[in-house]
């Protein structure tokens, strides 16, 4: 499907009607994570201080099948056990709320095309899929524990940035065609110059695809995915019909400037070094609980899973925010890239606006929730942004 060329792009104007529902549904979603912070801190508070955590570690380690070990200190198949039954408790103590945010709430607002049933499906995917890797890497945690007692955490975190950075190149082909449907963008006007801005911008692609998001949903993303081999331009086919060829251009432009800036690399490196922070700490918080307190039996104890996610968490919600400032600049300089590419002030300006209408995005946030909980500048501030470069040349 080719772009809508007649669209007006001078007449892409803010929607009032769509941003005070912006308002209310990025009011209503910050209470929800919240009460599901909630719920989380109640659980491992619980878990910790109450004797329950220690009390189940006690029966997955008393039972005999799960007490085979391949090496000394650590058994697979008890921390498995004691993984699984947080995991499924916490997904059943709040499917209701996931229900309502992930299912009601976005139809509600008439974000989202999905029947119920296949809701479930994809949310049992991507639970599958979650949980296999979520296991694994737990499993590694608990491997190196037993065997590098002392160095486990720089090992994990050594093995995390290897395995983001070869989940980065296989996603577009293993993990992305699970929840949508990829096809060829079209022959035309529009895949000749995505691919040509692709060259100017020194980046080799395996081609242009349509992703089939309105199967799912009403909403609006292109994207540039995947590393080396894999990489490719990506345009929802909501975005095909409603934007024309200069606003999608801009809008691919942007992702380019990622690429261009090596920002994929920027991030996996800050977060590498915070994760081996966090790591680090828990590292200590970890020997100080078992080898000074005798909180725990041993390193390997499946009962000091809670205590691990706990510190994890706590160390994720204190670096949110700058995450998040790191974040917005990257993207900052990707728009300030897509501005000089281009040369499309007005088709910029354009394709802001009906992002923040289709996508239900809040042009002006709160200061304190954008610097909290935002990863990319406010559409209020990217258009400020696009004036701003108009004025420089």
């Amino acid at each position: 499907m080719e772009s809508n060329l007649s669209a007006d792009i001078e007449g892409a104007e803010l929607d009032s009607g769509r941003q005070e529902q912006a308002r209310e549904y990025a009011r209503i979603k910050r209470r929800l994570s919240f009460v599901s912070l909630g719920i989380s801190a109640v659980g491992v508070l619980v878990l910790l201080f109450s004797g329950l955590g220690r009390w189940l570690g006690e029966i997955v380690s008393g039972t005999a099948w799960l007490n085979w070990q391949p090496a000394t200190g650590w058994f697979p198949w008890q921390i498995l056990a004691y993984f699984l039954l947080l995991a499924l408790a916490y997904e059943l103590i709040t499917a209701p709320l996931g229900y309502y945010s992930g299912y009601v709430l976005p139809r509600r607002y008439k974000l989202s095309t999905m029947s119920l049933s296949a809701w479930i499906k994809d949310l049992l995917k991507g639970l599958g899929l979650g949980l296999i890797l979520e296991a694994v890497v737990v499993e590694l945690m608990y491997a190196l524990l037993a065997w590098q007692p002392a160095s486990w955490w720089l090992w994990v975190g050594l093995i995390l940035i290897f395995f983001s950075v070869v989940m980065a190149n296989l996603a577009p082909i293993l993990i992305m065609p699970l929840f949508y449907k990829f096809t060829p963008l079209p022959e035309g006007e529009l895949t000749e110059r995505l691919l040509n801005l692709a060259k100017q911008a020194h980046t080799r692609v395996r081609g242009a695809f349509t992703m089939h998001l309105s199967s799912k949903t009403t909403a609006a993303n292109a994207a540039l995915m995947g590393l080396g081999n894999t990489r490719r331009i990506v345009v929802g086919d909501t975005m095909l019909d409603r934007y024309t060829t200069d606003e999608i251009e801009v809008v691919l432009a942007h992702e380019l400037g990622h690429h261009v800036h090596r920002d994929i690399w920027k991030l996996l490196l800050g977060q590498a070094l915070l994760t081996l922070g966090g790591l680090f700490l828990a590292n200590l918080v970890l020997h100080w609980a078992v080898d000074s307190q005798h909180f725990y039996r041993d390193l390997t104890d499946p009962a000091t899973l809670p205590l691990l996610f706990t510190l994890v968490g706590l160390f994720s919600l204190l670096i949110m925010p700058l995450i998040n400032g790191q974040s917005r600049v990257i993207e900052y300089h990707a728009d300030e890239y897509a501005l000089q590419a281009t040369r499309k002030v007005e088709a910029f300006k354009s394709a802001m606006t009906r992002l923040a209408n289709q996508n239900l995005a809040e042009v002006e946030p709160a200061p304190v929730v954008e610097f909290l909980f935002h990863s990319h500048p406010s559409i209020g501030k990217r258009l400020k942004h696009a004036d701003e470069f108009a004025g420089r040349t």
